[in-house]
């Protein structure tokens, strides 16, 4: 007889009542398909500061993750740098990084058990900031870089360019740095275009900003997105990078976004075209749609 396989699933949940009522459905399933069950928080707390890796993590096949966008992007962080997949099961408003929602637990772990999922790898952004101190400060980020204000009743004066060159100076609420994954998150709700997740591209997406060509913008996956925070107002700003990882910019910074060196492995159960999720997430009307080839 061989050799048995370990399977091993790493579970990161919220810790409302909805997903704990989830989590405990979901392990019992998991572990009657004789796979092993990890918790996040044999890594660390869900809002704590991330402890090295342990060695057991590169043995795990899939992450599962019971909450919303904001509970991926923990899980992302977890696995940063592994070749794992994290897979998301809706627990929030819109969930839109999210596979499945909750009724459907039973239909996800059978497809786990039978691998019958693809993965997908999403592009990040590698964000370096630069402050008047002189300390370069690097991070990263799987949805958007946003450079905004942290005084409500000031604007932040800011420079945007694009490989080097500048293109406008403006007051605003702050701008957003963002990939094709996080062009429904943030982004979206400023104005910017919907990204497919498979262009490669980058965004930046000007926050009310006083100025005539304020407009969104689209960069090759080659260049360098920058931001500088001008002096002229004194008035300091903050970077939040996927609303997770921050750093006060005093006047005189700069933050320049470009492509990641390290991408994200997301596991996709459905085949279906990124529209079908695009319909089912927005609610969007489709009634009357014909379909190619009907007259």
């Amino acid at each position: 007889m061989g050799d048995v396989v370990n399977r091993e699933v790493l579970v990161v949940s919220h810790s409302h009542d909805r997903a704990r009522q989830a989590r405990t459905e979901l392990e019992q399933q998991l572990h009657a398909h004789g796979m092993t069950v990890r918790a996040a928080e044999e890594i660390a707390p869900f809002d704590a500061v991330l402890p090295p890796q342990p060695s057991w993590l590169r043995e795990v096949e899939v992450v599962v993750v019971l909450g919303g966008d904001g509970t991926i992007l923990r899980a992302v962080e977890l696995v940063r740098g592994t070749d794992v997949p994290v897979v998301g099961i809706n627990l929030g408003h819109m969930g839109f990084l999210a596979e499945s929602d909750v009724a459907e637990i039973t239909d996800l772990v059978d497809q786990i058990a039978r691998r019958d999922y693809t993965v997908e790898r999403r592009m990040t952004i590698d964000v370096r900031a630069y402050t008047p101190d002189g300390r370069v400060h690097e991070t990263w980020a799987m949805n958007e870089a946003t450079v905004g204000k942290n005084r409500p009743e000031r604007m932040i004066e800011l420079a945007i360019g694009v490989d080097g060159r500048a293109l406008e100076t403006f007051g605003c609420d702050g701008v957003v740095l963002a990939t094709p994954t996080g062009s429904t998150a943030y982004a979206f709700s400023a104005g910017g275009p919907v990204v497919w997740p498979d262009v490669d591209a980058m965004l930046l997406v000007p926050l009310s900003a006083h100025a005539l060509f304020a407009r969104p913008l689209v960069v090759g996956p080659a260049s360098v997105l920058e931001v500088e925070l001008l002096t002229r107002t004194a008035t300091p700003a903050t970077m939040w990078c996927d609303g997770r990882r921050t750093l006060d910019l005093p006047p005189g910074s700069r933050v320049e976004a470009r492509r990641g060196a390290v991408p994200v492995a997301i596991a996709r159960l459905s085949p279906g075209p990124f529209s079908e999720r695009l319909v089912r997430r927005f609610d969007l009307p489709v009634a009357g749609w014909r379909g190619r080839g009907q007259q």
